[in-house]
């Protein structure tokens, strides 16, 4: 399968000759481009308020508001826009002169259409290669180790082999799975394994957006488009254009971005806020949630359709605990990327520490253990790690002692100590509040130490004050 194009360009064409404007309308789209075509510099303006552009082709010369006043209002307006002067009265001068506004190019008329498509093209890939670098400057801020899948027990292999044969498609994938199970890592491979994987792979949590700029966040906005947007901005589906868009924690979006999401999975299309047009990105959509979707359609507060269409085919993470055989493995992974060498002892783990280690819960899964072993790391100073150096979180049993019976006779066996084994859901309670006690009520530091969306810790707040709890603050 071929590599999709990201090099369709939205084209300003602004030129006072009618039979030029007439060759462009049909030669523009031929060379894969969207154009809105000019007869002069009043409607360049009017098409500049309407619509944000890549690049603008504009004649200098022309009656009313030269090609001049167009260049600076775009300068204002759309300072990404790149700029391709082009004049039969061009000279030296006026060359300089337009780089020194900041154009892209200078074309002297009559040019030939081939130079037209040449300088465009040249466009293209200036603008693909900015979407790589922000997608690269995201990846870089979320990323939490390599890419490598970590695992040979029956569950992991199942999920490779699920990814190698879903990843040369360009089918839409949910990924489910516990908080920090590595929902995220999936979706990088999938990316990894597709012919996409030389275009963008743009990642966000949809429950760490404010609720007043998910629009904008995902379609981006023009400038004046709201109060704060000073400049124009790209979307993260621009930015993704050609590759994958990852959208974790799905189920925090509200309804009205459910419906925006719909609209662009049915046609591919965005529309920046603030402005009239849509227009098209080639964009691969990874969805990932803990939360349970199909319960959520039944409440009401995720949609049905959409459930359908980002769910066309599913890939089920197992959480630490159901493959226990891996953690040694996966210790080790992280173990040197935290030492920052590749020549980890392979002893580095006594035995009894790999032993605890594999009998812990593991309500948090990958993202808990690799705490623990940083953590661990710490304590140890890069020698042996020994079971004290562990968190007593992980150390400590998941149990209590229950007040002790009645002393019994002098001559009788002291009666044994019973034990009430927690439930899940009271061992990631504990977890939950121990962390924000340690964090002296800070919620934002305790969500990034538990590896969970804010929003999600709040929920899990609520929950706990409607139980009577009383929540650190």
């Amino acid at each position: 399968m071929n590599s999709p194009s990201a090099g369709k360009l939205r084209v300003l064409f602004v030129d006072d000759e009618a039979p030029i404007r007439d060759v462009m309308k049909l030669e523009l789209p031929r060379m894969g481009h969207d154009p809105t075509i000019c007869e002069d510099g009043q409607s360049a303006m009017k098409a500049l308020e309407k619509h944000t552009f890549d690049a603008a082709i504009i004649d200098l010369r022309m009656p009313g508001l030269s090609g001049w006043d167009v260049v600076d209002h775009i300068k204002q307006v759309s300072p990404e826009t790149e700029i391709i002067i082009s004049t039969g009265h061009g000279s030296m001068e006026a060359a300089i002169q337009a780089l020194r506004k900041g154009a892209y190019d200078f074309i002297p008329k009559p040019c030939k259409l081939v130079t037209i498509a040449n300088v465009l093209k040249r466009v293209a890939d200036k603008r693909a290669m900015m979407n790589k670098t922000i997608a690269l400057e995201n990846r870089l801020k979320a990323v939490e180790g390599t890419c490598r899948m970590i695992g040979s027990t029956p569950a992991m292999q199942q999920v490779k082999s699920m990814i190698s044969k879903v990843a040369p498609t360009d089918s839409a994938v949910l990924v489910l799975g516990e908080t920090g199970t590595g929902k995220e890592l999936v979706a990088r491979r999938i990316h990894e394994e597709s012919h996409r994987s030389q275009m963008p792979f743009v990642a966000v949590n949809c429950g760490a957006l404010p609720e007043n700029l998910v629009e904008s966040e995902f379609f981006g906005h023009r400038k004046g488009a709201f109060t704060g947007a000073d400049t124009p901005r790209k979307g993260l589906f621009e930015v993704a254009n050609g590759g994958t868009l990852f959208l974790d924690e799905l189920g925090e979006l509200d309804r009205n971005m459910q419906v925006k999401l719909l609209r662009f999975l049915e046609s591919g299309e965005v529309r920046r806020v603030g402005e009239n047009e849509a227009f098209h990105v080639d964009v691969r959509i990874v969805c990932a949630t803990n939360r349970h979707l199909e319960e959520m359609v039944t409440a009401g507060s995720f949609r049905e359709d959409l459930y359908f269409r980002v769910n066309t085919f599913q890939i089920n993470l197992p959480p630490l605990r159901e493959r226990r055989d891996d953690i040694p493995s996966i210790a080790k992974n992280l173990l040197t990327r935290f030492m920052k060498r590749n020549d980890v002892p392979e002893n580095i783990f006594t035995p009894e520490t790999l032993e605890t280690l594999k009998a812990h819960v593991w309500t948090g899964n990958v993202r808990e253990l690799a705490n623990a072993i940083e953590y661990a790391v710490i304590l140890s100073g890069g020698q042996a790690i020994l079971p004290e150096h562990l968190p007593t979180s992980v150390t400590n049993r998941v149990t209590v002692n229950l007040p002790p019976a009645p002393a019994p006779a002098p001559v009788a066996e002291a009666a044994p100590v019973e034990h009430e084994v927690k439930t899940l859901r009271q061992v990631e309670q504990e977890i939950i509040l121990a962390s924000l006690e340690r964090n002296q009520g800070d919620k934002p530091q305790t969500a990034r130490e538990l590896g969970i969306a804010l929003k999600t810790l709040y929920n899990k707040l609520n929950q706990y004050e409607a139980q009577g709890l009383e929540i650190a603050s």
